[in-house]
């Protein structure tokens, strides 16, 4: 266990016995109860020593943690509250305060209907109730899709990721004309562009299945685990969306973008690489180092005519082929008549 953990564990210990009004608590019985609630927390022999316990009244006592906690020594030897009625746990919060928490509440909320928040939705109502939350509409409000197919997997992945557990998951790519089963060893989920991917180990190669497209998910008990030991920000740190090539080198894509949306890229950079190179009247170049992949083009692409890229040679051309495909399209198209 942790040693904030147990800090919290012995704290909340302390708070039960100093305020009990029913039984006199010498230093001796404070280490008993501690080490008793530890025992029964971790279901081990656990011994708390007389100096820590002595620090956390002193820590109880100070403004370390907010609790300037009323503790007096009566009789000599007994610990108790002066104030009756104190506790660590009644917060004491001024009215800048409760605004602050009251924002965080309503932001809070906007996750209430998200299958990983449904746990949350108690712990939001205590919290509105404390405060006395008002139910003022939400002034932040953070892009979600609840009713996006394939969230309801992602408890399921989840908890296979945090307990090592290989899966079986039936898989229908937007090309294919019928399912794939995929063994999956479960890694990383990643949002990108309000759909979420699990990154996963099938085969020995690296996946990334969109949970839209998974039609279902079974645990394969007899089968273990290979877990890749993936750190997410280092392993999406090359890339811009979810696309990641475990043998291509990340690339310097060199771009300009005209004076009317440089701004905009300035301000929200498509990779955390990105430096300006030059800027003049016209427009600013800039430089991202990342691997090439299907969600950079798709982000180049999405600024048409005001941004063009430079580097490398052959991003370049696939850009310059879809543009002027682009323009075909629109040559060909027959417009019916408006009435």
């Amino acid at each position: 266990m942790s040693s904030n953990k147990n800090a919290l564990i012995r704290y909340k210990t302390l708070d039960k016995c100093l305020k009990n009004k029913y039984r006199k608590y010498t230093l001796e019985d404070l280490i008993d109860e501690c080490s008793e609630a530890l025992f029964e927390f971790e279901g081990k022999e656990s011994f708390v020593s007389r100096r820590t316990v002595q620090l956390d009244l002193q820590n109880m006592r100070s403004e370390k943690f907010g609790y300037e906690a009323p503790i007096e020594v009566y009789e000599r030897k007994y610990y108790r509250y002066s104030d009756p009625d104190y506790s660590i746990h009644n917060i004491s919060v001024n009215e800048s305060d409760l605004k602050a928490m009251n924002n965080a509440v309503q932001i809070l909320k906007q996750f209430k209907d998200f299958s990983m928040f449904k746990e949350m939705n108690g712990v939001i109502q205590k919290l509105e109730d404390s405060i006395h939350s008002t139910n003022q509409k939400s002034i932040i409000h953070l892009d979600k899709n609840e009713q996006l197919k394939g969230l309801e997997y992602i408890d399921a992945l989840y908890d296979a990721i945090l307990h090592k557990k290989v899966l079986r998951i039936t898989y229908r790519s937007f090309k294919a004309k019928e399912s794939d089963s995929y063994v999956a060893h479960p890694q990383l989920l990643k949002e990108f562009n309000n759909r979420w991917f699990l990154i996963c180990l099938h085969k020995g190669k690296e996946y990334n299945l969109a949970l839209d497209r998974m039609e279902d998910i079974q645990v394969e008990e007899k089968i273990e685990y290979i877990d890749m030991n993936l750190d997410g920000d280092e392993y999406f740190k090359d890339i811009v969306g979810v696309s990641v090539s475990p043998t291509m080198a990340p690339r310097n894509v060199v771009f300009f973008v005209d004076s009317s949306n440089a701004p905009y890229v300035k301000t929200k950079p498509f990779h955390s690489s990105q430096e300006i190179v030059s800027e003049t009247e016209k427009g600013t170049v800039f430089k991202i180092c990342v691997q090439l992949n299907f969600e950079l083009e798709r982000l180049l692409l999405g600024f048409g005519e005001c941004l063009i890229v430079h580097k490398p040679r052959k991003l370049r051309l696939r850009l310059e082929e879809k543009f002027k495909a682009g323009l075909k399209n629109y040559e060909e198209l027959i417009v019916p008549d408006e009435d």
